[in-house]
């Protein structure tokens, strides 16, 4: 499933096969388990329902993937990494690097005119092994850019 299907704000770099997306899922009011949990609750599904609080690292390599919360994350943390990458590619002429922390790194490198590519090091919060890699293919600045400000906006 595609990040973007999660509903929720999400910042995806990549392709169909290779990415690495923060998610904030947006809770469905038909969704089995939502239906569950407000029945315990005693309330509607639609009162649990909308922007969940709980952001996400989604990854898929090659056909296989997964993703794991960020627990404590706030939106203010996804929004720095945002800018920073933005701020990179509205700037950068050569590789660049973009920290986001214990769980994710960026290094992009241009590929072809007006697009680059990117490594993402993904690590589990609760796995200090080494780093997921995942790879992507060249990405154009100018799509990438008007997906950054999206995703900014639907956090402002």
């Amino acid at each position: 499933m595609s990040p973007l299907a999660m509903g929720g704000p999400a910042l995806f770099i990549g392709t169909d096969t290779d990415y690495v997306a923060l998610v904030r899922p947006e809770l469905d009011p038909q969704d089995p388990g939502v239906r569950r949990a407000a029945e315990q609750a005693g309330v509607a599904p639609e009162e649990l329902a909308g922007s969940g609080d709980t952001w996400a690292v989604l990854f898929e390599h090659g056909g296989e993937g997964d993703g794991f919360e960020l627990p404590g994350v706030r939106d203010a943390e996804p929004v720095g990494f945002a800018r920073l990458l933005r701020d990179e590619l509205t700037a950068a002429s050569g590789p660049f690097t973009v920290d986001g922390g214990a769980v994710l790194r960026l290094d992009a490198r241009p590929s072809g005119a007006d697009a680059y590519a990117f490594t993402a090091y993904v690590t589990p919060p609760d796995d200090a092994g080494t780093p997921l890699t995942v790879e992507t293919g060249p990405l154009p600045v100018a799509g990438l850019l008007a997906d950054l400000d999206a995703f900014l906006g639907s956090l402002a």
